[in-house]
């Protein structure tokens, strides 16, 4: 089952050291959460993680391989790391096409994402006109066209109403219980917490603690036991 993993990760920039010795394994076919405080390294990790920057040291690996050496990338990751990157000027619809047609994906699975994401009544509409929320889920339903094994997702919950980010947690669930393995970065510790199978905690660059929710959080709440594990290490 699809699996992603560090290796003593580190990305230095100049004099700033983002990541530092990350080494943690996401199993397949579960949902992980990608914590900590801003700054704490976690979108870095993850651009190394799709290529988007060169680890200083160390590795980043998508079932055993850099993801830029993957034969098919978009079947294997799907990836949400920002909401930019479409052509404001034309739909939806049309922007998935371009780039279903890049990956030599058929252009009928662009309509099946958009159902997926619930977007299908916004599909001729221009994304100039699309809401910071339906800008999350376009992006959610690109990442999806190759029907990926993972999906590797930085704050998908950004721009989200209660009701959208209720959706986004249900949607996730059902994939994982079709053997997706999921690793999703957010802020949003209540929300994890009801979300996720097993947790990573950054602190400036380190890992400071993983394992199953329950057993990050005892009794108490993600948001306790994150505050309680930050503040111990800082």
């Amino acid at each position: 089952m699809a699996k992603i993993e560090f290796h003593e990760l580190t990305k230095a920039y100049k004099d700033v050291v983002a990541v530092k010795g990350l080494t943690a394994s996401i199993q397949g076919g579960r949902i992980t959460g990608f914590l900590g405080p801003n700054g704490a390294g976690k979108s870095t990790a993850l651009k190394c993680l799709l290529s988007l920057a060169h680890p200083t040291s160390g590795s980043a690996l998508i079932n055993g391989s850099p993801y830029e050496e993957l034969e098919h990338p978009l079947k294997s990751v799907g990836a949400v790391i920002e909401t930019g990157g479409f052509n404001p000027a034309i739909s939806g619809l049309k922007n998935l096409k371009i780039i279903a047609a890049a990956a030599g994906i058929p252009d009928s699975r662009a309509l099946e994402v958009l159902d997926l994401v619930d977007l299908t009544e916004a599909r001729s509409k221009k994304v100039k006109h699309y809401s910071l929320g339906m800008k999350q889920r376009l992006s959610l339903a690109a990442a999806l066209l190759g029907e990926p094994e993972i999906l590797v997702l930085d704050e998908p919950s950004n721009g989200l109403d209660p009701i959208g980010i209720a959706w986004l947690r249900e949607f996730l669930k059902k994939l994982s219980a079709k053997g997706h393995t999921i690793l999703v970065s957010s802020h949003q510790l209540a929300e994890m917490q009801h979300t996720v199978d097993d947790v990573i905690i950054l602190n400036k660059g380190r890992v400071i603690a993983s394992g199953s929710v329950q057993e990050i959080i005892g009794d108490g709440t993600l948001e306790e036991a994150f505050i309680r594990l930050v503040e111990s290490a800082a």
